[in-house]
Formats: C-alpha cells, sequence, structure tokens
C-alpha cells in the first residue's frame, strides 16, 4: 500500500485525498482547521489537526517515509513556501504543490519541487482541448515531441481495414491498438487487415504536429 501526505485539505486537497484512498492508498491529512479534519476523517489514514508551517508538526507525519507529498495552502504563497522547505529539509522524497502564481512555481522548482501544478489552469486547457476535439479522450504527452492519444473512431473510418484508413501515410501517426468501447478488449499491436468499426477508439502515437492534424480531421 502506498503512501501519501497531503497538507492543507482544503477543495483541492480534500478532492485529492478522496481520490488516492479510492485508489487504495494510505493518506495522511493536515489542515489546521479542524472542521477540515473531521470533513475528511473517513478518508484518511491519519488526520491531524495542526499547522502546516510549522517544522515540529511536519517532522510527527514521517515524511520521508512517504511515497509522495503533497502541499496545498489556497492563496497564502509565504506558508506554501515555508511548509515546502520544511518537507524538503525532513526528508519528503517526492513532493508536489499547488501554484499560485508563476513566480510562486519558480521559487518552489528552485526549492526543488518535483511538479508544481496549477489546477485551474490545467483544467480549463484539457476542457478547451476537449471542446475543440470531441473525439480525442484521452491525451498522455511522453516527451517533447511525441504523445499518446486515444481518439473515437469517426464514421468515415468505420468497416475499413486499418491498411485502407492509411493512418500512417496521411497523418505520421502510428496505431499501437485498438479498443472495443462496449467490452473493453484491447489488441495491442492490430495488423492491416485488422477492421475498424464506430464502437471503437484508436490508441495511436506520434509528434503534435501529426496528432493536431488527425485531431482536426475526426
Amino acid at each position: 500500500m502506498k503512501r501519501f501526505v497531503v497538507i492543507g485539505l482544503g477543495s483541492f486537497g480534500s478532492a485529492l485525498a478522496k481520490k488516492l484512498k479510492n485508489n487504495e492508498c494510505r493518506v495522511t491529512g493536515l489542515d489546521a482547521d479542524p472542521d477540515n479534519v473531521e470533513d475528511m476523517k473517513d478518508y484518511l489514514f491519519e488526520a491531524v489537526i495542526g499547522d502546516a508551517t510549522d517544522r515540529d508538526t511536519l517532522a510527527t507525519l514521517e515524511l520521508e517515509k512517504a511515497d509522495g507529498v503533497v502541499i496545498s495552502l489556497g492563496e497564502d504563497i509565504t506558508r506554501s513556501l515555508l511548509s515546502t522547505l520544511h518537507a524538503k529539509e525532513l526528508g519528503a522524497r517526492h513532493i508536489v504543490v499547488k501554484g499560485v502564481t508563476p513566480e510562486h512555481g519558480k521559487l518552489l522548482k528552485n526549492l526543488g519541487v518535483e511538479r508544481v501544478v496549477f489546477p485551474e489552469t490545467e483544467i480549463a486547457m484539457q476542457l478547451a482541448d476537449r471542446l475543440t476535439w470531441p473525439s480525442v479522450i484521452d491525451y498522455l504527452p511522453i516527451d517533447p515531441e511525441y504523445s499518446f492519444v486515444e481518439v473515437a473512431i469517426p464514421e468515415s473510418f468505420a468497416n475499413q481495414r486499418l491498411m485502407d484508413a492509411d493512418l500512417r501515410k496521411r497523418f505520421g501517426i502510428w496505431v499501437v491498438g485498438v479498443k472495443d468501447a462496449l467490452t473493453g478488449k484491447l489488441t495491442m499491436f492490430p495488423d492491416g487487415t485488422f477492421k475498424l468499426s464506430e464502437d471503437q477508439m484508436l490508441l495511436v502515437v506520434g509528434k503534435e504536429k501529426e496528432l493536431h492534424r488527425l485531431r482536426d480531421a475526426l
């Protein structure tokens, strides 16, 4: 069982802690507000009321043994930085912090934070992509150039063989899997004779430019 520490149980921290619990992780939660801690007690393995900027309090959480430490302290940049500094000095290995401003993010990176998240910005960008390209189900960058994309098969591809759709030549992308939306069955590395249908999804990999052309064509 993986163990995570969530420091700050506001809306973001609480939602994250609940999902981690649903993922069968052991979650320790800390917040200065007793009501926030009380609301989360059914989702936390350990519920702690305390000051996130107090080094002695953080030391009791055994941050160095956690698989990850998430710090989400609202709009208070000073408290966020101080809590992060203490967590780093106490040996936390993987620290993720909710950012407030780009400057805040830069300071956090200088402290050695593994990832800074801006939830509203990231969700807005994802929503914009989903509204623009409704056929795109999921998108996962794997390096600066290449990404995995899961797309619903459009009506124009239905009943064609994969070789007839000719996605490699038309868009410069590779099909690495086809998933049946009804049964969930995944066929990895289908050959050219594989027949496509509207109830399937394509898992493809390619460069952003080529994937953009594919999304525009769907």
